[in-house]
Parts: C-alpha cells; structure tokens; sequence
C-alpha cells in the first residue's frame, strides 16, 4: 500500500519540532514540600534483599526471602524473545512459550500437578526480549514447581510430537485472530513496519506470521529449543517463603544436571529514524476517527529513558495530562487521548493518540493536537506536571511489589534487571532517577528524540482496508531486503541432532498445606452508622479504601438503562469546590488513585494511596462522593464521551456479544437486562440532565446504603478517625433510596441461537448463557467448583476441547457470576470463523456429556480439591485482593471466617457432588448463544445444528 500525503497538520509538527529551540525551563524549588519529602522517603525505602548463586552450567538464580504468606514466586526468564527470530521463523518464539506447556519426557501434562498443588497463576508470556514462566505455589509444593521447570528446560524434545506442534500452532493462529478481529486490531503492525526497516529485530510482531507459522517444522523447533533454552541463557527467580541455602539445595537437585546450551548471540538493534515523515491512512470497522503518532526512542539502559517515560505520562498518562485537559475538558476536540511509552531493551517505542470527537472536523482537531505536541517539545513540562508524574509512578511501582511473583511482582522485577540490564538492582536506580528528574531533563530528553521524523498513521470508520492475516512478518510480499541482518538470518536451518536418552525422573511429593489463615478482620461503624470492615496488611506502605453502595447499574429502571453508570462517571468530573482538572491533579499529587464506576449490583468509589497521605486522600475522596456539581457543561462533554464509548462497544465482536445476551435472558425489564458493560442505551445518555444524574445520586450515593472496608498499612483507630472526619457527619437525604426489581419474572428461554453479522470477520465470538436458579446469597462452593471442570479454568473440558484438541479457539470460558439476585451462567469462546457450527456442537455436547456419559474423574475431582485448599493462599496476597474477598463477605452476609472455612468445603468435595451439581445447573437446556461473525460464512454452518436462529441487525450510527 501506498504512502498517503503527508497532512498540512503533521507537515506543520514536523517544521515546529525540527526547529524547537532548548527552552528555559524552571528547575525545581530549593525547598522540598511535605508531598516530596514523602515521597523520597519511600522511594529510599524500596528494597527487595536477594541473594545469588549460580550453577555450574550457567543457571542464575536470585533468592529473595519474604515470609508474609506460606508461598513461593517461582520466575524463569529465558533471555529469547521475538528479536531473536531470523528471516522465515516469526512467531517461533511465541509458539514454543506454548510448547512449553504441553507436556516434557517426565511430565505428560504440565498444569496439572501444578493446578492441584494450588499453583495460581501458572502461566507464561513473550515479549520481543524475553519469554517467561512464572508459577506462584504453596511453599510444600516448591519442589514440584522446580522439578517440572527443570524438566522442561533438559527433558523437553523426546515430547515435542508433530501433533502438539500443529495443536499449539492452531491455538496461536486463533491467538492472532482474536487479536486482529479487534478495533484497531491491525495498527502495531502498521506501527513497527512504518518505524522500523525491513530486518530489523523489532520490526516484525511477537505473533508472528500466518505464513511463518504455518511452515514451522517439528525440526525447526526443536532447533530452537536446542539454541535458546539451555540454563546457560536463563534466570530464576525464587521470591517468598524460602531462604538462599534452602534454595541453592534444591536448584542444585533438579537443574545442576542439564548441560549448558550454546549462547544467544547478540542482537543488533540501534534506534532507528526515519529519513522523512510518514504518513498513513487506513480504514476499519471502529466508532471514531483515531490519530496516532509513533517514534522509535532509545532503550530502556538509555539514559533518557526516565525522562522519556515520565515525559509521555505528562503527554498522555495522567489522569490531569496535556492532552486530556486540553483535547478533552478544555477544547472538547477528543473524547480519548494517551501516550506512553513502551520499553524494549535496544530500542523503545513511544506512541500517542487521540480519538476524534465525533462531528468535530478531524483536520481541526489534528492540527490542535500536533501544535500541543509540539508546544510540550520545544517548552517541557511544568515543576507541577513533572511532580504529579513522578508521584503516579512511584506509587505504582510500590503498589506491584506487593506480590512475590507473578508478571509483575517482586520476582519479574529482579529478574527484568538482570536480563535487561545485568544490574538485578536496576529497579533503584529507575526510581532514583525518575524521583531526581527536573523539568528540563524532560523537555531535553523529547528534543532530542521527538524532533525527528514521526510516524502519523490515521484509523477512518468503514471496512477494514487490510487485515491481519498478511501482517506480522519480517516484511511483506515484494518489500525491498533492505535494513539490519544477522548472522542467525541465514535461510536453512541449523542441522538437527538426535537428543541423547535421558533417566526417568519421578515426581517430588508436595507437602501437607497448614490451616488457612485469613487477616483478622475487625468491624467498626462511623457516627452516622455507615459500617466499616477493617483488616491489617503492611507488606508495602499503602492502603485501599472502597466505599460500596447498594445500587449498581440493576438500579437503572428499564427505560433508563446507563443512568447509574453516567452518573458514577461524574462524580470525579467536578465537585462544588474543585473542577474534574483540580480533581486529577491533586490525587495525582498524593501519589494515590481513585477509581469510580458502577458494577451490576453496586455502585463505589475505591481509593489506593500511600500510608503518609491517608488523610488528605480521604478527603478528596469525601468530596468526590458527597459534592458532585454535575456542571452543565460538563455533563455534556462527558456525554459525548460515553455516547463514543457505546459506540466503541458495539464495534467490538466480544464486547458487542456481552451487550446483547443480558437482555436475551432476563427479559428486556429485569434489572439485570441490561448490556453487561453498564454504560446503557445512546439513546438513554443522551437525553440525560443534569438533574437526572443528581436525582440518581441522591437515590444511590448515600451513608445509609453504604459499607467501607479498609486495608493496608494503618492501624484501624487511625484509619476509623480519618474516615469519621471525612465521612462521618454525612446525613442522608429525606429521598427514598435506589431499589432493584429482583421479582420481575424471568421468561425461560428455549435454546436458541442470535447471529449478529458482522462481515469479514476472522472469527466468531459466541456468548451463551441462561438464569440459574440460585443466587450470590446462596451456598455456591460446590457449584463453583463443579464448574471448574466443565469451563472455568485452563484445564476444563470445554478449554482442552477447543483449545488444546481442536485448536479452534485461543480459549474457552464458562462463568458463574455471584449477584444478588438470580445468578446468570456465561460461556465466552472466540472461535475461527469457519469452524463455529462445530465448535457450538461441541461445547454442548460436552455440556450434556457431564455428568450423563462422562461424570467427574478421580483426576478432576483430586485437582479441584487439592488445588482449592492449596490455592488459597495466594487468592489473598495483596491489598487488593484482600479488600475484594471482604467485600464478597460482607455483601452476601457471610460469617467473617468464611475464606477460613472453606478448606473444610473443598475437602469434602466428591465426584457425586460435583455431579450433581452439573446436572441441575449446568446443562445447555435453555441456552441463549449468541454469535457475532460474518454471517456469509457462518449462516450455513449453524443451521446445521437444528436450531432456531433469530438474526440480529447490527447497532446503527
């Protein structure tokens, strides 16, 4: 495809940047204030103690001793990413992360044991520097988790079979599929090719090629195997319940023997620039018109890396940033605006864009947004700006290593350091650097790499011009062979060796669990009775606060469907003393975030803050809740914003599903028939007033429908005295409260299929579901755990089938939803386009098959059984998690020791419970399935499973 006309707009941005002089910036004040003097002190307070050994064949292992809970963050980095991948070979990266878990010589199923030891996650990634594993176990199961980890790192080929290999290639296809069938699911391609030339290790797609992939060989990976995954280019990580001697005994037992691999060669990967602007326009079945512009930065050991990252945070990040104050409050040119950055090791990313608000003249609108691009180049951020950024990210840096393991924990963060870096402390130095920033580094940092050459590529609504299928490799049909090459780039394959017999190896026992202990909860009311639940967690210096009321968008009468969510949507949009900018600003400035939003069955605000800004957080939150202005004009600007938001929904394929089943299953006027995102009808918010949302809010938000829970580091007089003050003289208004119809009839449906056409489609999302009779008030355990065999997990029967077997699918789910009033049961399953008559046919076949023709085996019942007790532990790390299991307490009354209850419940789970179970609430009689795909294609495929299918005409403009 042609490159399109560079636009007058981004012509102007390229001449205001090439020439934007080094502006005086003012540095920072001589005199700290308290905000900044906090928040020094917790950046000098961030600390994860480790120490290292490593083995004779090259294995490096990091041990970091954390005694909190009775478990253990096992994280291996293997220093192989996409970047790796010669010419012919995308995706192989990705696909053998797959591989990885299907199975090694010693191990026919790699989640399995892991599941039933209470392993939560177990799981991997791939990113362009790196692939990674990470399992988060029961400290008596430390040396299963190690034992299979070393299995699959020396005792892997003699598995590799040319059947998992066409398995996990069809699952990785369906991977890109659903990625690609996505709004703007094609624009990184579009990103990395126009950024980077044709050879270079960041230009083509971690997923990789259709074509690459389909030409993968059993041979081709092995090799792969063989040349990137020997111990020799890995680091793991043990973080939690364990000690280094400890550990370097058991490293030494399981890994010492696996001989060491050839070493990864190093990649060339400079920063490239471009030698003009490019400029790109597309088309693609979305709700608005999106601009986007691109560079290439430096990587993340650049010295201007903090300044970068924080400089993008200013542009875009923040909730107070340049972009949105201006684009969005002020000038009400966009209705969404970000930037961030991206960081690779040799080279970064740094993207923004803005979604035009619909009606507004797009060249208008691009010429606003170049010129306040360029204005922040050339002139940098304020002190102000720079603080609040800085404050953000520290705290959320703080905030993520409360977990031990995990994508994001304390364990990925030593081991990210290493790999990157070879400095495990780089996490410091990253914080020192960005707590030391001034307002000039910044501005210097966007000169130096934002003055050159962008790459502006624009999304129009219409047919998808290209899709994804072509896109992802090294470079496209007749590209010229142009750019960076490797040694590796050569196009025959290294010779395959035969792997030499191995002894068999058996499993380690896993350890007896102890008794489960949950944080001591404690209860308290405020003067006007609002009742808080109280628990202690000081593993980091934060605290979260969320204050819940019985309300919900099931509060929305029918004929009024998005009420509850609009007006929780303005509550952090202008109070009577601050507007929606003061409002960003001043959390930002706390180092604390406040969320507000609206779920099916209440309504809240949460808060996550440091412990030293508790008070000053609270009562901005206080006022948030109490005083919302509802200004006129902001009330239509936010608006716009959620009418374009509604519109985004319906042009996504899953979203789009989740909106249509509610109604289909409740009834239109059930308080739970309304579209499973909240956000309502667009003919509902847009005759909205201002009125309408206060009369909401004097209905909904109010002390005597209200509970609080807190957790984190405060002591609970503390923290009842500074909620007393902020909350506690709150009196509620003579109004009658919200209420929820929970007795309207629900009709009951016969199975039947809705098909939403939406053409050329990659794949088809289904959503099926029906009523269940039970609701959250409702002893559940048993159901729940029923449900983990037939869809609600990785290794459920539905998953295996269409995922593992068939490959149809990059996952299946089916979910029990605790509400208060009748519980709705889902099966979510993106599928490809021409296998969704049979994937349909499967998934109730394998719904009517359990329990009738194939009951509960000793396998799955030992898995949910044992994993559930084992499991528990690591449900309950973090604040976060914490907060939302006492919420589940107190909103379906349940006894405080719940959680602590539940191992006696899971002990006594048999095959005929879980039967019984599956055959009163799981069965497919009066399944609603609803398929949004292209009709053209799927039509003859459904009518061939004997259903009555209604078709529904897709949402209008």
């Amino acid at each position: 495809m042609q490159k399109s006309k560079l636009s007058a707009s981004l012509a102007v941005l390229a001449l205001v940047l090439a020439s934007a002089p080094l502006a005086a910036v003012a540095e920072k004040p001589a005199a700290a204030s308290s905000e900044a003097k906090a928040l020094a002190a917790t950046v000098a307070a961030v600390d994860i103690p480790y120490e290292r050994f490593q083995l004779g064949n090259g294995l490096t292992v990091l041990v970091h001793t954390d005694r909190k809970a009775p478990i253990v963050g096992v994280t291996t980095y293997y220093r192989v990413g996409s970047k790796n991948e010669p010419k012919g070979k995308t995706g192989f990266a990705h696909l053998f992360e797959h591989l990885m878990f299907g199975g090694s010589e010693n191990v026919p199923n790699f989640d399995e044991p892991l599941e039933a030891a209470g392993s939560t996650p177990t799981n991997g990634s791939t990113w362009l520097d790196r692939t990674n594993y990470v399992e988060t176990v029961p400290t008596g199961a430390l040396d299963l988790a190690l034992f299979m980890e070393s299995d699959r790192m020396g005792h892997l080929l003699g598995a590799v079979t040319q059947e998992k290999l066409d398995q996990q290639r069809g699952v990785v296809q369906n991977e890109k599929r659903q990625g690609d069938n996505q709004p703007y699911g094609i624009v990184d391609y579009e990103a990395q090719d126009a950024l980077f030339p044709v050879g270079h290790p960041y230009r083509h797609s971690t997923i990789g090629s259709m074509a690459d992939l389909n030409a993968a060989s059993l041979d081709d990976v092995k090799q792969w195997f063989r040349d990137n995954y020997g111990p020799n280019n890995a680091v793991l990580v043990l973080a939690g319940d364990i000690d280094a001697a400890t550990a370097k005994a058991k490293v030494e037992r399981w890994f010492g023997d696996i001989p060491a691999g050839p070493a990864i060669a190093a990649v060339d990967a400079p920063v490239p620039t471009l030698d003009k602007p490019f400029a790109k326009t597309i088309t693609d079945q979305v709700a608005t018109t999106r601009l986007y512009r691109n560079w290439a930065v430096p990587g993340l050991n650049d010295p201007s890396y903090p300044a970068l990252n924080a400089g993008m945070y200013i542009l875009g990040g923040l909730a107070s940033s340049r972009l949105d104050n201006l684009l969005v409050r002020k000038e009400q040119l966009a209705v969404a605006v970000t930037a961030y950055l991206v960081p690779f090791q040799h080279a970064s990313m740094v993207q923004s864009y803005i979604d035009v608000k619909p009606g507004v003249d797009v060249a208008q609108a691009e010429a606003r947004y170049d010129a306040i691009l360029a204005d922040f180049v050339k002139n940098g951020p304020t002190q102000a700006e720079l603080d609040r950024a800085v404050a953000s990210l520290v705290s959320a840096q703080v905030g993520q290593l409360e977990q031990v393991g995990g994508f994001g924990g304390k364990g990925a963060t030593l081991a990210e350091g290493l790999v990157f870096s070879n400095d495990v402390e780089k996490y410091k130095k990253d914080l020192a650097a960005l707590a030391a920033l001034t307002p000039a580094d910044v501005r210097d940092a966007m000169q130096k790499w934002l003055t050159r050459p962008v790459a502006a590529i624009r999304v129009d609504p219409g047919q998808r011009t290209e899709g994804g299928e072509n896109r992802g490799g090294w470079e496209k049909a007749g590209s010229p062979r142009i750019g960076y090459y490797r040694a590796a780039d050569a196009d025959q394959a290294a010779p395959v060796s035969t792997p030499a017999a191995t002894a068999k190896r058996s499993f380690p026992s896993v350890e007896p669990v102890g008794s489960f202990d949950f944080p001591a909860i404690e209860h308290a009311t405020l003067k006007n009775g609002i009742p808080v639940t109280f628990a202690k967690r000081s593993a980091v210096p934060k605290v979260t606060v969320t204050v819940s009321f019985d309300a919900g968008y099931a509060a929305d009468a029918s004929d009024a469907r998005g009420t509850q969510s609009f007006m929780a949507a303005m509550l952090d949009e202008g109070t009577k003393s601050r507007d929606a900018i003061a409002i960003a600003e001043e959390q930002e400035r706390l180092g604390a975030s406040i969320n507000v939003g609206a779920g099916l069955d209440s309504t809240f605000v949460s808060l996550d803050t440091l412990s030293s800004n508790l008070m000053p957080s609270l009562a901005l939150m206080a006022d948030i809740v109490r005083n919302p202005a509802f200004a006129p004009a902001e009330v239509e600007r936010v608006r716009d914003q959620r009418i374009a938001e509604i519109a985004q929904e319906e042009n996504s394929p899953f979203l789009l599903a989740l909106r249509a089943l509610p109604p289909l299953i409740y009834g239109a006027n059930h308080p739970y028939g309304a579209p499973m995102t909240g956000s309502g009808s667009r003919a509902v918010v847009a005759k909205l007033t201002p009125a309408d949302l206060a009369a909401a809010h004097a209905a909904s938000i109010r002390p005597d429908t209200a509970r609080i829970v807190v957790v984190g580091d405060v002591d609970k007089a503390a923290a009842v005295a500074a909620l007393d003050r902020a909350f506690g003289d709150w009196a509620a208004p003579a109004t009658p409260a919200a209420t929820k119809a929970f007795d309207l009839a629900i009709p009951e449906q016969p199975q039947h299929i809705v098909l939403i056409d939406r053409p050329g489609a990659p794949q088809s999302v289904i959503a099926a579901g029906r009523v269940l009779p039970e609701t959250g008030k409702d002893a559940n355990e048993v159901l729940k755990a029923s449900n983990e065999i037939l869809g609600n997990g990785f290794l459920s029967r539905l998953n295996q089938n269409l995922r593992e077997t068939k490959g149809w699918s990059y996952g299946v789910r089916s979910v029990i939803q605790e509400t208060e009033g009748r519980m709705p049961f889902y099966v979510q399953a993106p599928v490809q386009s021409d296998r969704t008559g049979d994937a349909i046919a499967e998934m109730l076949r394998e719904m009517r098959d359990y329990p009738a023709a194939r009951g509960a085996t000793a396998v799955e019942v030992n898995r949910i059984r044992e994993g559930n007790i084992r499991g528990l532990p690591n449900r309950f790390e973090t604040r976060g998690q914490i907060a939302n299991g006492i919420e589940q307490i107190v909103r379906f009354g349940r006894p405080d020791d719940y959680y602590e209850t539940l191992p006696a419940v899971y002990g006594a789970l048999t095959a005929e419970s879980l039967n019984a179970a599956a055959a009163k609430d799981l069965q497919p009689g009066h399944l609603v399935i609803v398929v949004v795909g292209d009709a053209k294609t799927v039509k003859p495929q459904l009518a061939k499973l004997g259903l009555p299918i209604e078709e529904q005409a897709p949402p209008q403009e």
